[in-house]
């Protein structure tokens, strides 16, 4: 059962994926791109979680950790870049 739910699960995230991978590169604005990127990070975090409970590894969650620190410090970077116009004050 458990394998069942993590496959139906796996597939719902790699869909979220591709639609925020969609609106990265169709976004009509920047600020619709950095929310795509940020939400593309999410996802991403959720996968590797999720395959981590199905290999029964915990090196995954060692991998989500740096995902999630790279994610949080590049969403800030891009959001101070389009509130601002540089990056360097």
């Amino acid at each position: 059962m458990l394998t069942a739910a993590l496959n139906i699960a796996i597939a719902a995230v790699l869909l979220a994926m591709l639609l925020s991978l969609w609106r990265l590169l169709r976004g009509p604005a920047p600020e619709d791109r950095v929310l795509a990127l940020d939400t593309l990070y999410i996802n991403t975090i959720a996968l590797v979680l999720m395959l981590s409970i199905r290999f029964d590894s915990r090196l995954y969650f060692e991998a989500a950790l740096l995902i999630a620190m790279t994610g949080f410090v590049g969403t800030i970077a891009l959001a101070k870049y389009l509130l601002r116009g540089n990056l360097m004050d």
